[in-house]
């Protein structure tokens, strides 16, 4: 037991370490705020020197702004504060319920500290948006711990994809299908549709995968109408290469020694025929998905094939230089904001090994972007140019100026 003398004798140690720091820290600033005068009251010689001392003296304030969060930081955890970042937007983290602050810590490790974490304590993984909406993750949050979860799947993932990604973790079971029978045998499977009592479907307007199969006859638009019939379009998808914009699989494959190519991701790869169609050539592609009003995810895993649930705004969650093929597919388009689709295109080239490809398939924009901004924008990333086709999209009119883009890139080998 800690005795009162103790507790005093730290309590000394950290108000003397506070006092150094904030005469450091003052004198940084005093520094820093003589650069600045200096720098207002010298007449710069050249246009060449005013860009070297404005860099400086950028770099100075930053390292002081720097200096003083940590420091504030530093000050409010020995006073005690119970702020946090999971304070959220205008409350205490006292406020929170209990299953909520359990659930994004921080837990102290119980051997103490770490040097593989550098810690003593473990934060769990939680989305940097997640506290701007602190209301729909208190319910999201909101359960019986040890029984059945809320079904709740079409509010999650709306939080996912405003940044709460990902999710805390739940101590809570979703809710199982009635009359679930074992799966069909692989590689069968590839080209069969699951039964309707393989998943839940709380969740979708659709109540059977009869339903989802007869979309395309619809003329309501829906995120990949067509996709859970595996006799019509995907039953034919990469199969043939057309010298335009529709690469073949064959085709892409043969630009690498053959057996190089083993293992990839394809990104919102719909119901995983991209995923079937490599796993008939011995190449193993993760397919990442959304469920948006369909089990994709569910339809991908009854297949024999891995489906991950995470959005196009996610970091990539592989080692870099590990994949031989990345594929995307419409996904990639200009509706996602330019700064946001350059970090994926970077994170694309960290995760391919070199001599990996990247096959970005029927890329969409509008003409006037192609050369402006996105062309510019690969070429940025350092991709080099195996294929590169552009061509009209056609079906809403010449006058729309819509094009779309076929690439087959290749992370440089050195």
């Amino acid at each position: 037991m800690t005795s009162i003398g103790e507790y005093q004798r730290r309590a000394v140690l950290e108000h003397n370490s506070i006092c150094s720091k904030l005469k450091i820290l003052l004198l940084v600033v005093s520094t820093n705020l003589l650069a600045i005068l200096l720098f207002s009251c010298t007449s710069l010689d050249s246009r060449w020197s005013s860009r070297t001392q404005t860099a400086d003296l950028q770099r100075r304030l930053a390292m002081t702004s720097s200096l003083l969060q940590t420091l504030l930081a530093e000050v409010g955890r020995a006073r005690g504060d119970t702020a946090t970042a999971a304070d959220g937007v205008g409350g205490s983290r006292d406020e929170l319920p209990e299953e909520l602050k359990l659930a994004v810590g921080p837990h102290k490790m119980p051997l103490g500290f770490t040097s593989n974490l550098g810690t003593d304590e473990l934060y769990p993984a939680l989305g940097s948006a997640c506290f701007n909406f602190q209301e729909e993750l208190v319910e999201y949050m909101s359960y019986e711990v040890g029984k059945e979860c809320p079904v709740d799947d079409v509010f999650a993932q709306r939080l996912m994809l405003k940044g709460c990604e990902p999710l805390p973790r739940r101590r809570c079971h979703p809710k199982s299908p009635k009359g679930y029978v074992e799966p069909v045998p692989f590689p069968a499977s590839l080209w069969t549709i699951p039964p309707d009592t393989s998943i839940t479907w709380d969740a979708y307007t659709c109540k059977n995968y009869t339903c989802l199969v007869n979309r395309r006859k619809e003329k309501r638009s829906y995120d990949c109408k067509d996709c859970f019939d595996l006799n019509g379009r995907e039953k034919v998808r990469w199969l043939h290469d057309d010298g335009g914009l529709a690469y073949g699989i064959d085709a892409v494959l043969g630009t690498k020694p053959p057996g190089t190519i083993r293992i990839g991701l394809d990104i919102g790869g719909g119901t995983g025929t991209f995923a079937a169609r490599m796993r008939e050539r011995n190449v193993t592609i993760v397919t990442s998905s959304m469920n948006f009003d369909g089990p994709f995810n569910s339809f991908i895993a009854s297949r024999g094939l891995v489906p991950m649930h995470v959005s196009v705004a996610h970091r990539l969650p592989f080692f870099d230089g590990t994949l031989d093929i990345v594929h995307s597919m419409h996904v990639l388009s200009n509706w996602i904001p330019d700064a946001v689709l350059e970090f994926a295109l970077y994170d694309i080239y960290r995760v391919l090994r070199p001599g990996g490809l990247f096959w970005l398939d029927h890329f969409f924009c509008a003409g006037t972007q192609l050369n402006s901004t996105y062309a510019p924008m690969l070429g940025r990333v350092g991709f080099n140019k195996l294929r590169w086709t552009a061509g009209r999209k056609l079906d809403r009119g010449m006058e729309k100026d819509e094009w779309y883009l076929s690439a087959l890139l290749e992370k440089p080998m050195t």
